[in-house]
């Protein structure tokens, strides 16, 4: 987790149904502010992306040329969604001159359920209108880093899974803040984690194996990556890589397979 962050941020996440946008930011007093607006179960992040960023921005007095680095969501997603939110980034990243970190999205909703101190457990309850602050949401007894996160190793072992479609689940296990197995992708049915937190997507948890489906159904925290938890995994102190996307397997889409070339063709050629 970093110690510390450029300010502002904004952060994007497209890997899942609900579109994540956000700006994060250190007060004069140290302490970190998240703002987030977000849109609900929604495949229409190519369309919706730019003008969220744009409410968001304008919502927190925050102009583009302030920004001071963008942290985006690299997955696991669809092919579709991940290549929206990262191809944004980058462009925002080139067209301002500011770094760009990719994170595994994973990291993210695993870091939010395991700190919960935002309170965006309301994120269900947001519209694409609304816009959540989160500064006001601190327990005021909690010791904070500069990254908004409360200080200490904290404990517990989490499996967090989300929609692949196809039937099936993107998923991934932590211990404490570390990433103990995956991403990787599967049916739901086969997950047999020792866990004793799950953080799923409705659809998913409903096909998970009986002890995993009951984990599941008393979590609150949605699998849905916060803005500060984006900024939380996001390794600052290393240059900025590539943005990678963690798609686990082919596209959707495929290339037409080649037609056969008649025999009389080939004869022809000979």
């Amino acid at each position: 987790m970093s110690a510390s962050f450029p300010s502002p941020v904004l952060t994007i996440d497209t890997s899942t149904p609900t579109l994540v946008t956000g700006v994060v930011h250190t007060l004069a007093d140290g302490t970190v502010a998240a703002t987030e607006n977000t849109v609900e179960n929604t495949r229409a992040h190519n369309e919706l992306l730019m003008p969220t960023v744009f409410e968001l921005l304008e919502s927190t007095g925050t102009k583009l040329s302030e920004l001071a680095a963008v942290v985006v969501g690299c997955g696991p997603g669809p092919f579709s969604g991940l290549r929206v939110g990262m191809a944004t980034a980058s462009g925002l990243g080139h067209a301002l001159g500011i770094p760009v970190y990719g994170v595994c999205s994973h990291d993210a909703i695993a870091w939010r359920a395991l700190h919960f101190m935002d309170t965006l457990d309301t994120t269900d309850a947001l519209n694409s209108t609304d816009t959540l602050d989160t500064t006001d949401a601190l327990n005021s007894t909690d010791t904070l880093d500069a990254a908004g996160a409360t200080t200490g190793e904290p404990s517990g072992n989490v499996l967090v899974a989300t929609d692949a479609r196809r039937r099936e689940t993107y998923w991934a296990t932590y211990s404490g803040n570390r990433r103990v197995a995956g991403p990787d992708v599967g049916p739901a049915e086969t997950l047999q984690p020792d866990v004793d937190r799950v953080v799923a997507h409705p659809a998913i948890a409903q096909r998970l194996p009986e002890k995993l489906q009951k984990l599941a159904a008393g979590e609150a925290t949605p699998a849905v990556p916060s803005a500060r938890g984006l900024v939380a995994v996001a390794d600052f102190a290393a240059v900025p890589q590539p943005l990678t996307p963690l798609y686990l397997r082919r596209p959707d889409a495929k290339e037409p397979a080649a037609k056969p070339v008649s025999a009389a063709l080939r004869w022809a050629e000979n």
